[in-house]
């Protein structure tokens, strides 16, 4: 019967995450506003020049394989074993703490994978919505640090995990789940839990409420003071937030948004946090003010060029987290999203999912692979840049160095063809006498000017590469 539950769980896991790749995106906010603090402000600049990151989903859905968090959720748009009973199937989805051993917990070899892949911060689920805590908090029980794992010298997971990646010289970034089901102070068990957001009425039980904010503030705090130097406190379940900020964007989300103030009190857990990390940048998605200083679009990547801090949050895969038969994207479709979105002034934050032992995926360590050795050479087009007057015409992209001395073009080739050659822009063209170095040889190439665009010739030795995601030239 269980193996039977495991293959009915991994086909809804597809069906879903395609579900919620239409019905359940956090989209860019409206408006934007820049922080005032100096000290975050320069640390926004900081990451602006980072350019490429890593998100890692892990938790008790790595056990099973099934999309994070969201099928013990009861709304339309979420499949589940139409045999289970929903209580009986939100059971047995908090019972998978008790299965969950990664006894080859590996986060070197995630720090290294996404060194080798060119990425340069990171953002780690301490908690998803579930609830399950990926460190040792004070505040439940329900946690990896209580069960199977806890004997284990790592056990308090998020600890290592930051301490890997800042040993790469990554900048850290903590993700926070808002909600938490898991939590008697969220979702009552007095109630049913029809959808996403707190089942019972705020304004009947502020008492409850407070007791939850104050979960929330003592977990955040554990995290900014006791798990090493933090840059980044990445808010995610947007649709927690204060009611004058519900538009209706957010109520398309999924889920009807309760008509009573859903909010944790953030200013209050900014001000203690950033006591703790000064500098420290606060991303409460969604949440348009000041403690939102970046924009995160989910799985897009928006139709033009912003003017303030953002990044495209996309999966390597389909999911977040591991499912099983996962279908990744190609080095070259990453490649080609990370030009784009650098070129529009973004940055991208590429998911990937570790496996329930601890490991990540061979297959993803040869995309991120793959992914590297492009970075390695053609870098400077993409890290420490900012936009240009132009930034794209057709399959070619622009950036140029943060003082405008060097331009970049990147040239995005059909994936699995030759390479041509010639190619051509418009747009940004050299000045005349301006040498043209082609990046991934580290040699100057012939270019002529006709009419309004130029006309680069490529070296002999570039064609007989192989499958070449895109060509980077600087001038």
């Amino acid at each position: 019967m269980k193996c039977i539950r495991l293959v009915i769980l991994m086909v809804l896991a597809s069906i879903l995450t395609l579900k919620a790749q239409e019905n359940n995106l956090h989209h860019q906010s409206s408006t934007y506003q820049w922080p005032s603090e100096p000290d975050v402000r320069a640390k926004l600049d900081k990451w602006q020049d980072q350019k490429f990151g890593v998100l890692i989903h892990w938790g008790v859905y790595a056990v099973p394989g099934i999309i994070e968090s969201w099928q013990i959720c009861s709304e339309p748009w979420i499949e589940r074993d139409s045999t289970s009973v929903y209580e009986d199937y939100k059971k047995w989805y908090w019972g998978l703490s008790k299965e969950f051993n990664p006894v080859k917990f590996n986060p070197e070899q995630w720090a290294q994978a996404a060194k080798d892949a060119g990425m340069r911060y990171m953002v780690f689920t301490t908690k998803h919505h579930d609830g399950f805590c990926m460190f040792d908090t004070k505040q439940t029980d329900y946690k990896i640090t209580n069960g199977p794992f806890e004997a284990n010298p790592r056990a308090n997971v998020a600890k290592y995990v930051f301490q890997a990646f800042r040993d790469q010289g990554f900048m850290i970034g903590a993700y926070f789940s808002k909600p938490d089901w898991h939590s008697q102070d969220f979702w009552w068990s007095k109630y049913a839990t029809p959808d996403r957001n707190v089942n019972y009425d705020i304004r009947k039980y502020p008492w409850k409420w407070n007791r939850f904010k104050q979960f929330t503030y003592n977990q955040i705090s554990e995290l900014m003071h006791d798990y090493g130097a933090i840059d980044l406190l990445w808010l995610d379940g947007g649709w927690v937030r204060p009611l004058e900020t519900v538009t209706d964007e957010v109520r398309a989300w999924g889920a009807a948004i309760p008509e009573w103030n859903q909010e944790v009190d953030i200013p209050r857990i900014a001000a203690m946090a950033r006591k703790a990390q000064p500098g420290l940048l606060v991303v409460d998605r969604t949440v348009s003010g000041p403690y939102e200083n970046y924009q995160t679009p989910e799985q897009t990547i928006p139709d033009k060029v912003l003017d303030h801090p953002w990044e495209s949050c996309i999966t390597l895969g389909n999911a977040w987290g591991w499912v099983p038969n996962e279908q990744y994207k190609s080095p070259t479709k990453v490649i080609h999203k990370l030009i784009e979105i650098v070129s529009k002034g973004g940055s991208l934050l590429l998911g990937v999912g570790p496996r329930a032992d601890g490991t990540i995926e061979p297959e993803e360590i040869r995309v991120l692979n793959r992914i590297g050795e492009w970075m390695k050479v053609n870098g400077d087009a993409i890290y420490g840049t900012r936009v240009t007057a132009v930034y794209r015409d057709g399959d070619t992209f622009f950036t140029q160095s943060k003082d405008a001395k060097t331009h970049y073009a990147l040239v995005c080739l059909p994936e699995n063809k030759d390479i041509p050659k010639t190619v051509e822009w418009k747009g940004n063209l050299p000045k005349k006498g301006r040498k043209v170095k082609l990046l991934s040889t580290g040699t100057n190439v012939k270019w002529v000017l006709e009419g309004d665009k130029v006309k680069v010739t490529l070296p002999a030795s570039i064609l007989k590469k192989e499958k070449y995601p895109a060509l980077a030239f600087a001038f």
